[in-house]
């Protein structure tokens, strides 16, 4: 008698019900509803050709950020100097172009993430050897790196003018209506998405933002963990300032200033947990693009600033108050399985 295979539609349906509650179907459906709201308020907000551009382009650079941020939270970190990182890359992008003309395109991206990836190593280093909290380092690397860059810049900008336009050109151009900005926003989440979720690289990390003292005694290189989640925070901050001088054109002493909170924002609202250890970098892009359309949208609909303001805080509230809840509704459910067992 042989046996006839169950099909796996049971599992199909956990699946979905799985995906139904998750964090981030909960954010995208909060950004459907913002886009919504605000289209039927004003239907340029989405059914312009600048509207939907705007919707898909500005999001995208602190989307950069917030990937390589949620990968140092999930290892029980956090890192302020995104911004600085940011500004100091975006500067150094605008004056290899005044000093060498004719610098291929792709170079500049390569030594862009080599620079950014650089610096993050600094934060990581003090981090991982020097066993300093990591949110005292990055403080002070916020304001040593922005010190830094004012410093280099002084009272100068660089324009557009000064770069090619085959670079500007970046910020512009779309594929299939598409923002190419966005497209590389997207292959970077992609890359980081299945690294982190397919590798066993990419769960120690979260293996160490569970338990740091559990995932050193178990033997997991905590210290490399650590040091590669900062450069590649700093890496992809300094993707973000080649980014942002290609989008804007504009380079002056105050570019990247708030990305910091912007990323931290970003990442908690979508789901990555501030004490370590649970998220996705999916969800982290989702925050950031809710972030930042929530900030289109209110004065579209005739909130004032201040509320704009007090409605972001109130999302990273939520955001927070919900990942204790669930943690807690998660201990309790795991105590009475151990109770009945």
């Amino acid at each position: 008698m042989t046996t006839v295979p169950v099909t796996s539609t049971p599992g199909i349906g956990a699946r979905l019900a799985g995906l139904a509650r998750s964090r981030e179907t909960g954010i995208f459906l909060a950004l459907a509803l913002v886009i919504v709201a605000t289209t039927l308020k004003n239907p340029d907000f989405l059914f312009s050709a600048d509207g939907w551009r705007n919707l898909l382009l500005n999001p995208s650079i602190v989307a950069v950020v917030a990937i390589g941020q949620a990968v140092v939270i999930i290892s029980r970190n956090v890192d302020l100097s995104v911004g600085s990182i940011v500004g100091l890359t975006a500067y150094l992008v605008g004056s290899l172009f005044l000093a060498f003309p004719q610098i291929p395109v792709p170079l500049v991206f390569v030594i862009g993430v080599v620079f950014g990836g650089l610096l993050g190593a600094v934060n990581g280093a003090l981090v991982a050897f020097g066993r300093v909290p990591a949110m005292v380092i990055t403080l002070g690397t916020l304001y040593a790196f922005r010190g830094i860059n004012v410093w280099w810049t002084g009272s100068k900008r660089i324009n557009a003018s000064d770069m090619p336009d085959g670079f500007l050109d970046l910020g512009t151009q779309q594929f299939l209506t598409i923002p190419v900005l966005t497209i590389l926003a997207v292959v970077i989440l992609v890359v980081v998405a299945w690294y982190m979720a397919n590798t066993r690289g990419g769960r120690e990390f979260y293996a160490i933002g569970s338990d740091p003292d559990a995932a050193e005694l178990y033997g997991l290189a905590k210290t490399r963990r650590v040091l590669m989640a900062f450069v590649a925070s700093g890496a992809a901050s300094g993707l973000a300032g080649v980014l942002y001088t290609a989008r804007y054109g504009t380079v002056n002493s105050q570019v990247g200033d708030g990305f910091e909170l912007q990323a931290i924002g970003a990442a908690v609202i979508g789901g990555v947990a501030i004490v370590g250890g649970s998220g996705t970098v999916l969800g982290a892009v989702f925050g950031a693009y809710l972030l930042l359309t929530i900030n289109s949208a209110l004065p579209v609909l005739g909130i004032p600033d201040f509320w704009q303001r007090a409605v972001v805080g109130v999302l990273i509230l939520g955001a927070i108050v919900l990942d204790r809840v669930l943690a807690q509704r998660q201990s309790r459910r795991l105590h009475e399985e151990r109770s009945a067992a």
